[in-house]
């Protein structure tokens, strides 16, 4: 008996001694620090972190250390009733869908009280301890080579859920630490066995904090709201076209991922890529790039296709979006001055959004940094992030997009569950935005196609995640029925196909807008393009699936198209493939010939995103379908993602990328012309202009 309480004595002295004696790091619930994952170069696959914590109140969030948002990378906060270990076990997808990673909870700590959280993670599986105690453990198999986010100390990129109290005594060990060795840390004592970083309140100054660890990198103030004045306009020069590879959600199958592949010419929800100028008789381009040392992180890239000289210069870097996720991939817009505008979407909330010009008409060498402002309750307010730009330009009336916002406040609704909302603005000169107008928030929400017709009007296809319980279709993989509207102000309003007005924002599953009821038949839908025949009624290309996953259980993958006759909409059967995350543009030309060009046929990658890309025409509006070329054949990669380029002309007429579907890999950039033969952009240019080689000639 003495035994035990001489054991709870010397724990509880422990306890005391190892406790911070001061008042720590404030943290006021505004401010924190950041550390570049670079120069922090934390193991993804074994590590542990510790944190001496008091908070003011357990019943908000409160976020002590994490590496981007609240659900990237690594997070460590109080959240829900608990003291969350969060570990992402695949590359981050801020805000993304089916985004996969492993909690571990332990108690909340007493308000005022100081308390020490310790949380490991060894490639297999997250524990977290408090007061050196374990309290929970769950497994998380790691499927990641790297940390790519900031480390985060007291806050998080978006506003929310930063720190209100102290912290003290943090370290970070590029290992896990063991059970002996985290009582250790908890009583105060060294344990510097693959040490990276360490700070105390005594390194504490007034813009930074002092990694105590020798060589380790400082952590500097931050502001969430301010990440946008880091990633730094560059304005240079590439030398070479390399695409962005990107993966999403791991199926733990031979097929590895529920998409992946080279995407930088991603996504569907994102328009133009491309915008030929008659004026200069060029075809300018951007693209989700990426460098030739990590081939993993994100470069917003602009160059053009001289049709005079049949060459391309040496590509122009924007930016680096700091993030390897081609969600955020650049659109391009030409306004009528000649003036190249490229719009930088996010996934999501937790990264900024860009929109800059070029200096000159028609010119890629230099751009600026627009700040752009929308309006709220009667005021211009500066605008950082929004997502999946579908952006259109009218003569004289200027710009009009189509977006999507992660923001639930815009529907006025606490209740809501819909996590991907459309949405609509305009403005006359990129600057001054309107404010936003809400289409739709059915249910879990909506993603989106469109297209505009002679700058008289834009439409949009889009679908709806259900929630529907009794079959399980719950959430963002479950995407269904096919819905369209159109504006012929600027979106200000939105009619139906009938010319009724659309009362918005669609919040029911059976409105106005609704082609087809493909909920009632079970069936995915992923909406692919959308244009226009002579007489302005829309034609959709589409496909659906029976789900969400890879493989041939969700066969077929039918691609359709659903055209207006004026009457009635009329569906038609194109060709079927085999992901549902096969891609293609659809070309009305003259006397209403409709062309296809998509990745239809098999490619070496069975059954992952894209394959080899083909031509398919119609002379009847889409009633009967000739597949009118295989334009790659025997290919190495699986291509992804045809563009379709605003005024496209026949010698650059869709534009694309490769990469592997199952592994990470090299990416590479192609165009072809109308007749389908297809070229491939230089990965690496000996010259400052060049040709591109040509793959296929005709036979």
């Amino acid at each position: 008996m003495k035994q035990i309480l001489f054991l709870c004595v010397f724990l509880l002295a422990s306890a005391i001694y190892a406790a911070p004696t001061g008042g720590g790091v404030s943290f006021d619930g505004t401010t924190g620090y950041r550390v570049e994952a670079k120069d922090l170069k934390l193991n993804p696959k074994a590590f542990s972190i510790a944190v001496w914590v008091r908070v003011a109140k357990t019943d908000t969030s409160n976020t002590f250390l994490s590496l981007g948002s609240s659900a990237d990378d690594i997070t460590l906060y109080l959240h829900r009733g608990g003291v969350r270990m969060i570990v992402e076990n695949a590359p981050a997808t801020p805000g993304g869908e089916g985004k996969t990673y492993s909690v571990a909870v332990a108690p909340l700590p007493k308000p005022e009280t100081w308390t020490h959280y310790l949380g490991t993670y060894d490639g297999e599986t997250i524990s977290v301890y408090k007061d050196g105690v374990k309290q929970a453990s769950t497994t998380a198999p790691c499927k990641r080579d790297t940390f790519k986010m900031p480390l985060l100390i007291g806050t998080v990129a978006e506003k929310g859920r930063e720190l209100a109290g102290s912290m003290d005594d943090i370290r970070l060990w590029n290992r896990a630490l063991t059970a002996d060795e985290i009582q250790n840390v908890f009583k105060g004592e060294a344990v510097n066995d693959s040490l990276i970083a360490a700070w105390d309140a005594a390194g504490k100054k007034e813009a930074e904090w002092t990694n105590s660890v020798a060589g380790g990198p400082k952590a500097v103030a931050f502001k969430p709201g301010t990440v946008s004045r880091e990633v730094v306009l560059l304005n240079q020069k590439d030398d070479g076209y390399r695409g962005i590879w990107y993966m999403n959600q791991p199926s733990n199958d031979e097929f590895v991922f529920k998409y992946s592949g080279g995407l930088g010419t991603y996504l569907t929800n994102l328009t133009p890529f491309a915008f030929y100028a008659p004026k200069v008789d060029k075809t300018f381009f951007c693209y989700g790039g990426t460098d030739k040392e990590t081939e993993n992180t994100l470069l917003h890239e602009i160059s053009y296709f001289d049709h005079k000289t049949g060459t391309v210069p040496r590509p122009t870097i924007l930016l680096d979006k700091k993030t390897n996720d081609a969600h955020d991939n650049p659109v391009i817009n030409i306004d009528d001055k000649g003036y190249i505008w490229i719009f930088s979407s996010s996934h999501g909330t937790s990264r900024p959004s860009f929109i800059h010009r070029s200096k000159k008409p028609y010119d890629i060498e230099e751009f600026e940094r627009i700040n752009p402002t929308k309006r709220v309750n009667g005021e211009d307010v500066p605008m950082t992030n929004f997502s999946y730009f579908q952006v259109y330009h009218m003569k004289d009336k200027g710009f009009t997009v189509l977006f999507t916002t992660y923001d639930k406040r815009v529907l006025n609704d606490p209740q809501t569950l819909a996590a991907r909302i459309l949405c609509s603005f305009s403005s006359p000169d990129g600057v001054k935005w309107s404010e936003w107008k809400v289409l739709a928030g059915t249910e879990y929400g909506h993603y989106q196609s469109s297209g505009m017709y002679k700058e008289e009007k834009v439409g949009t296809a889009f679908n709806f995640h259900p929630n529907d319980k009794a079959t399980g279709r719950v959430g963002l993989n479950y995407r269904t029925n096919l819905y369209y509207a159109e504006t012929f102000d600027c979106a200000a309003t939105w009619k139906n196909i009938k010319g009724e007005t659309v009362e918005t924002p669609l919040l029911e599953i059976n409105n106005k807008a609704l082609v087809h009821d493909y909920f009632a038949e079970g069936l995915n839908v992923y909406t692919m393009d959308v244009n226009f025949d002579s007489k302005g009624n829309p034609i959709i290309l589409y496909l659906t699936s029976k789900g969400y996953e890879t493989g041939p259980k969700n066969d077929p993958r039918r691609w359709l198209t659903a055209r207006w006759t004026g009457t009635e909409w009329r569906i038609r059967h194109v060709c079927d493939s085999n992901s549902n995350y096969d891609f293609g543009s659809l070309y009305v030309e003259e006397n209403d010939f409709l062309r296809v060009i998509g990745t239809t046929e098999q490619g070496p990658q069975l059954f992952n995103t894209g394959g080899e890309v083909a031509m398919w025409t119609s002379k009847d509006l889409g009633s009967t379908w000739k597949k009118e070329r295989q334009m790659t054949a025997n290919s190495e990669l699986n291509h992804a993602y045809p563009r379709r380029p605003v005024n496209a002309h026949p010698d650059f007429y869709a534009f694309w990328a490769s990469g592997h579907g199952r592994k990470r890999s090299e990416s590479t950039l192609y165009f072809s012309n109308k007749n389908g033969d297809v070229y491939e952009l230089p990965r690496q240019m000996s010259e400052d202009v060049q040709k591109p080689k040509l793959l296929n000639p005709a036979k």
